[in-house]
């Protein structure tokens, strides 16, 4: 057999842009395809839409119809901060979803004495909703300020391909234990959604009808509707009478009395609770939530840009995309959410999966979310599906993008030991120290922080169960400190330069320009 040349074995160059997309941010389907997408975003969306409010509410003290109230306010928060950040925040067609990186402080709120107290559990559900609904509007400002003063993209100089890598990584791997873990609950519906959706998405993807790839641009509607049905018969028919009661939670179609609770048309509406309430404590403890969710959607949004086929976002959008987030934060406290807001990672995988990028996609999600949370009954029954079967999905969706953090080692010199040791050690800890924190919680019914400054504990245990922020913590202090001398073309740094500023590449005027003309008011940096 003849020797390999070597321009045989390296022919596959790194590329600014992911290839075969078949519509990009700024491209966009037809107007029936676009609004079946974006119906698809949107289905995708309610999985943690529902899931936050179903395990904070009932701690709380609220009903099912409370529940219901809280899962309809998020979803409409949901559609109007989506829609902020695509019209004038990052532009990168990104859901700006409910995020779990609160539930530290949140459930340190719960379980405050002064609020355990009250005996009415009606009144402790509204007390503790306006306990959050504060510290949620005074943490906003973190971002806010980080976001609009531009401090936020000062510090992103700090970051080069090779440190982002583990952090957008993370962003996905991270997000394991909401995969399988969650689908084991009950493999009865879990597994064959798992293998169906893998099956249309990726094996039956060529098949075309009228020159469609239907399977793999609709496999997430297709997957879903035919094993909700399948789940539906095995519930009607008695199949989970018999089984104990958290596999009948996970498995059965008529568990979450989302639907008999809802009303026909309820619109939320701002401090819908009553009046906020403030507490210095709280609110600090808070700050380490938007903290997180900052870098948590710093990463998200590295990976959408690459998912949507577009350059990465120079320093001055992704300012302006974090200060819109926290004013959505804003939103969620003023609404009452009872979470602040994030990057919605599933609804980034799905670009990948469907290979369809476009920011009008989105924004026609945004418009169902809103739609459907007005209309309560509606919104109710799609909301109804079974987590176990968004569960599945979440296995694919995850991983593409994590996926997608680790395409950004192509940038760098993967054959350096430094390089290897930067790498492998901040995935590592990033997967590791937030699994040390869940665990040592699960033991001892606390967390690892536990002094009588609750503040504080709330920043060390939301900080530190974040496998992207640990990940970013390590990363880029190694990157910055170690041998940097002579390491700027082994970083990836060359290549990364150029999308620093609005003006570095002239495809960033086409990704991030501001709609109706605003860069005249707005100039970039």
């Amino acid at each position: 057999m003849a020797e390999a040349k070597i321009e045989e074995i390296v022919h596959h160059p790194p590329m600014d842009q992911l290839q075969g997309f078949e519509y990009c941010i700024d491209s966009n389907p037809s107007w029936g395809e676009a609004i079946a997408l974006g119906f698809q975003h949107y289905i995708l969306s309610l999985g943690t839409a529902v899931i936050i409010p179903s395990l904070l509410v009932p701690r709380m003290g609220g009903t099912d119809d409370d529940k219901v109230r809280v899962v309809q306010t998020l979803l409409f928060v949901t559609g109007i901060n989506t829609l902020l950040q695509t019209l004038f925040g990052t532009r990168l067609p990104t859901v700006i979803g409910g995020s779990f990186a609160f539930l530290v402080p949140i459930v340190s709120i719960i379980h405050d004495s002064s609020l355990t107290q009250i005996v009415d559990n009606h009144q402790r559900f509204l007390q503790t909703m306006r306990a959050i609904q504060g510290a949620l509007i005074v943490s906003s400002s973190i971002q806010i300020i980080l976001g609009y003063s531009q401090l936020w993209g000062i510090c992103s100089r700090f970051f080069s391909p090779l440190g982002m890598a583990p952090v957008v990584a993370l962003v996905g791997f991270g997000l394991f234990d909401r995969g399988f873990p969650v689908v084991g609950r009950c493999v009865e519906i879990g597994l064959p959604m798992l293998v169906l959706y893998v099956a249309l998405s990726q094996y039956l993807k060529h098949i075309l009808v009228k020159h469609l790839p239907i399977l793999e641009r609709f496999s997430l509607l297709i997957s879903i509707a035919l094993v909700w049905t399948y789940a539906h018969i095995l519930t009607a028919s008695g199949a989970f009478k018999h089984s104990t009661e958290a596999t009948q939670f996970n498995c059965r179609t008529d568990r979450a009395n989302l639907i008999s609770s809802a009303p026909w048309i309820k619109i939320p509406y701002p401090l819908q609770w009553g009046a906020p309430t403030f507490d210095a404590g709280q609110s600090f403890g808070m700050m380490a939530a938007v903290f997180v969710s900052l870098i948590e959607s710093t990463g998200a949004y590295k990976a959408a840009a690459r998912l949507a086929s577009a350059t990465p976002p120079p320093a001055h959008v992704l300012s302006r995309g974090i200060g819109w987030q926290g004013i959505g934060i804003l939103l969620a406290g003023l609404f009452g959410t009872a979470t602040g807001s994030t990057v919605s990672v599933e609804n980034v995988g799905l670009l990948g999966s469907t290979r369809v990028g476009s920011r009008r996609v989105i924004q026609i999600s945004a418009g169902f979310m809103i739609f459907f949370s007005i209309l309560g009954k509606f919104g109710a029954l799609f909301a109804s599906i079974p987590f176990t079967i968004f569960a599945a999905v979440y296995c694919v969706l995850f991983g593409i993008v994590a996926a997608v953090g680790l395409s950004f080692l192509q940038f760098t010199n993967m054959n350096s030991m430094r390089n290897l040791f930067i790498t492998g050690v901040s995935i590592f800890l990033g997967l590791s120290i937030p699994e040390y924190f869940f665990s040592y919680t699960l033991g001892a019914q606390h967390a690892p922080a536990n002094t009588r400054a609750g503040w504080f504990n709330d920043y060390i245990n939301a900080i530190f169960s974040s496998p992207p922020t640990v990940a970013l913590i390590v990363a880029v202090f190694l990157d910055n400190t170690l041998d940097v001398k002579d390491a700027a073309r082994d970083r990836g740094m060359p290549w990364w330069v150029r999308f620093r500023t609005f003006k570095g590449d002239s495809r960033n005027e086409e990704f991030y320009t501001l709609p109706f003309n605003l860069n005249r008011f707005f100039p970039p940096s």
